[in-house]
């Protein structure tokens, strides 16, 4: 088997590899990427206040369960160098945008994604895929791109609206509610993560779609109209 090196993104590794990997391949590999379902831009207002309001705080008063330090969001473009994987020919790039590092007074690091959420235990091991990326791309980074380590802390700070108040007639707070949910630290883990990733990669021909993905019942269903 010829090896290559797989360009990656994080953001991918949270619901698109999950949800089909028939459709993870075809974007991958042949370019044909699913139609783009842009974020709600409410969601992404509320991303861009946080990361201003918390731009330089002191981790201890908004995060206390993390070492003293200051938090940086400013957004910040990662790559890594190629990555071996372990039993594997092909190589990995990790390629993708980080929210937050935590510059601990200690001299280490911590990878922060920040989450308009509830706290869901069900996708922490999704978004710890994403953190682990970052981790990697700091820690091992190509010529030229940021690095940071040693990164000693992962983690998500998450923020539930729940609550809704006017101030006067023409504007309104949004407030809810802020939780810190650790990631611990697993390379081998991610790795091996990542050696599923390179086998289906690497494979000639796309894997079966996943049951229930609409998009690929979409592309069936309309493959058999005489159009």
């Amino acid at each position: 088997m010829i090896a290559k090196t797989w360009v990656l993104s994080p953001s991918y590794f949270v619901f698109l590899w999950e949800e089909c990997r028939r459709c993870y391949y075809l974007q991958m590999v042949c370019g044909i990427a699913r139609p783009f379902t842009p974020m709600a831009t409410i969601f992404t207002k509320i991303d861009r206040e946080m990361r201003k309001h918390l731009h330089n705080v002191r981790t201890e008063r908004i995060i206390p369960g993390l070492p003293p330090g200051v938090l940086d969001t400013t957004e910040c473009h990662v790559q890594s160098e190629p990555l071996r994987i372990p039993g594997r020919n092909s190589t990995v790039v990790i390629k993708g945008k980080t929210d937050c590092t935590a510059r601990f007074d200690d001299g280490s690091f911590g990878s922060i994604d920040f989450k308009t959420s509830a706290s869901n235990a069900e996708h922490v091991p999704r978004y710890s895929r994403q953190l682990h990326s970052y981790t990697m791309a700091f820690e091992h980074s190509a010529p030229g791109k940021p690095n940071r380590k040693p990164i000693k802390r992962l983690g998500l700070f998450m923020f539930e609206p729940n609550s809704f108040a006017t101030t006067t007639a023409e504007s309104a707070n949004l407030s809810g509610a802020l939780a810190w949910v650790e990631v611990p630290r697993d390379d081998e883990a991610f790795f091996g993560y990542l050696a599923s990733v390179v086998d289906v990669l690497d494979q000639p021909t796309p894997p079966p779609s996943a049951p229930g993905c609409t998009h690929c019942q979409y592309i069936a269903a309309t493959s058999k109209l005489a159009l």
